[in-house]
């Protein structure tokens, strides 16, 4: 691990592999490079594995203010040329995460070779915007605490839970460790945002990780949204919203597999 001043912010990344082309990892809100850490290790013998801490997230410098996928896609393309990686990346993301994927590629196409989305997060219902917003009012005035057992039941359901316990233990701890004003800006990023433009703007292969379990983004949910894209395939998996550390087994076969017909076998 390290840390790294770039666009503005401070950012902590890792970055392991000798050789190969670049896959970077990019987490869900709330999320750190810690939630890649049982899907990282089976890349690192033929990519280099760039993870990091978005702005605002895990060790990164703390936000406050109004965030953007454009911030956030320069954070990542600033991240990329102060470590010297220039060439093409594959992109894997999940959640918000994805949004900064999606924005990556539409942005910098000659800079992304592959995106694989979990989950993926590009706009809200209207409907559900008020709502939403009261709830961040809780999360600022009490913390982490007020919010976190209704997040886990919609994200982390009890049959995930049950396969492996400590698992889930330790993501819940770490779950609330998160800064609630970041938090908050994350998420009111993800109340008024709506980036179908940059979905629809991707042309490099993508490849789409539906959830049976998740509650947010059903597998259907994620083939509406990226039906646009001209090179994609899809897979659903039983899973649900953290997918990186409920099922991260089944996440590694899925995206080894598309990374060696789409970028290992053109390299």
């Amino acid at each position: 691990m390290d840390y790294i001043e770039v666009n503005g912010t401070s950012l902590r990344y890792d970055l392991h592999g000798a050789s190969g082309p670049i896959l970077v990892m990019i987490h869900e809100m709330g999320g750190m490079i810690e939630n890649w850490d049982m899907v990282a290790p089976r890349f690192a013998q033929r990519f280099r594995v760039l993870r990091y801490d978005t702005r605002g997230c895990g060790l990164s410098a703390k936000v406050g203010g109004e965030l953007s996928v454009e911030l956030l896609s320069d954070d990542l393309l600033a991240l990329l040329d102060a470590l010297g990686l220039r060439e093409p990346v594959a992109l894997a993301a999940c959640a918000l995460g994805a949004a900064t994927a999606f924005a990556f590629a539409a942005r910098f196409p000659e800079r992304t070779s592959a995106v694989v989305v979990m989950s993926p997060a590009i706009d809200m219902k209207p409907e559900d915007r008020p709502s939403r917003r009261a709830m961040l009012q809780n999360v600022l005035r009490d913390g982490m605490q007020s919010i976190v057992d209704g997040a886990m039941a919609s994200g982390y359901p009890p049959v995930l839970r049950e396969r492996d316990p400590e698992r889930f233990r330790a993501f819940r701890a770490r779950w609330l460790g998160n800064d609630p004003h970041s938090f908050v800006a994350h998420y009111e990023l993800l109340i008024d945002m709506d980036i179908a433009h940059y979905v629809e703007a991707v042309r490099c292969p993508a490849l789409g990780i539906g959830g049976t379990l998740d509650v947010f983004r059903s597998p259907q949910y994620v083939r509406n949204v990226m039906r646009s894209i001209p090179d994609v395939e899809f897979v659903t998996i039983e899973t649900s919203h953290h997918q990186t550390v409920e099922t991260p087994e089944e996440i590694a076969d899925a995206i080894d597999g598309f990374l060696k017909r789409r970028v290992l076998s053109q390299a």
